[in-house]
């Protein structure tokens, strides 16, 4: 065999489990990403060299999983539901508590945040659910599922962290969603839970309503807690069409911007690529979702279907809510954007959904007629 031939084998294997279409559109939000965190850290600090030892750590993940059929992808779900549950009440009850927060479990050298967890395990623990009692759904059956989103997304709730709690409580109520739930209890759960929105009310932190009354209102505390959404939005409006250019952004650099890297990075890419910009990747997210979606209505078993459906969906509840937020349409909470925003465990978090979404579409089998 000589160069040329193993190279091109080589190659063939290194892609064979990997979708083109989805890791195209992948890889240029993450340039995008990766010139908009230099651009709001580049007065000397190494987060740029940083978010690319995430992104290489996070495609390696991507690729590793990818290799996994789904029928070995389905093993995962009990044990990894199991684990998290088990480290969230760890959390609870020997969690390190930061800025008031509960929500990190040392294990000596490092901490992590088993909430991240839940982000695979519950789709994952869902799916299997539904697909193992596939030849005979009954609304029992979406009862105990429901059983299983509550218990976790109560627990990642009052740590408190709303922010994930909503992508993992979205999660899985995608796959129940695509398992065929009634429109009619859709419809129940949603007056229900408008009727329960003065209880919940109550329930909440003081910030957190701070937060909800904030985007009412934010010139009432302009400085305190409507300070975020004045500067993000002044951003954004400040692009214009065009934007004012890579690393000329006033609002970024002159540091009005908080958390500028992570979690309101839309609005630094707003004010320097403008509404053009802007455009561009609201498309390639829809075009991302879009793929996903057709990668859940190809997929040849029920669990590969409706898993993919629940990752499509929630890249577009990450999307959304952190666009919305950033933009003043929805409250503020802490949703990066996704192969965007500055991180470790988030991203990687997500380029392991983008594997398993590779996973089901490389993996297909043959359906005979």
């Amino acid at each position: 065999m000589n160069v040329g031939e193993f190279l091109r084998r080589f190659w063939d294997r290194l892609i064979a489990h990997v979708d083109v279409p989805l890791f195209l559109i992948t890889l240029t939000i993450m340039l995008f990403g990766l010139s908009t965190v230099y651009s709001a850290t580049y007065d000397g600090s190494n987060r740029t060299a940083a978010q690319m030892m995430n992104m290489l750590l996070g495609l390696s993940v991507m690729w590793g999983v990818a290799q996994l059929p789904p029928q070995k992808l389905m093993r995962f779900g009990v044990p990894l539901y199991v684990l998290g549950v088990v480290l969230l009440v760890l959390v609870y009850l020997f969690g390190i508590k930061v800025n008031g927060s509960k929500r990190w479990l040392s294990i000596g050298i490092t901490r992590i945040q088993p909430s991240e967890i839940l982000k695979i395990a519950m789709p994952l623990m869902l799916a299997w659910y539904f697909h193992k009692h596939e030849a005979a759904l009954k609304l029992r059956h979406y009862v105990v599922a429901c059983l299983l989103l509550v218990v976790p997304f109560a627990m990642i709730a009052k740590q408190p962290d709303l922010g994930t709690a909503i992508l993992v409580g979205a999660a899985g109520f995608y796959v129940i969603f695509f398992a065929g739930l009634p429109w009619k209890v859709i419809v129940g759960l949603l007056a229900a839970a408008g009727g329960a929105a003065p209880f919940v009310w109550t329930l909440l932190h003081d910030y957190q309503r701070k937060r909800i009354l904030t985007l009412i209102d934010p010139s009432a505390d302009p400085l305190g807690a409507g300070y975020h959404i004045i500067q993000s939005t002044i951003a954004i409006g400040s692009g214009g069409p065009f934007g004012k250019g890579w690393l000329s952004g006033t609002q970024t650099h002159l540091e009005f911007i908080p958390e500028r890297h992570t979690d309101f990075i839309f609005a630094v890419f707003s004010e320097e690529r403008g509404l053009l910009g802007n455009t561009l990747l609201v498309t390639l997210y829809l075009a991302l979702i879009g793929r996903g979606l057709m990668i859940s209505a190809n997929a040849s078993t029920l669990f590969a279907r409706i898993l993919a459906g629940s990752i499509t969906l929630s890249f577009f509840t990450y999307a959304f809510v952190n666009m919305g937020m950033v933009s003043g349409i929805l409250p503020v909470v802490g949703v990066p954007l996704p192969f965007m925003s500055y991180g470790g465990t988030a991203l990687v978090t997500l380029f392991l959904a983008l594997g398993i979404l590779m996973s089901i579409q490389t993996h297909r089998m043959l359906v005979k007629k």
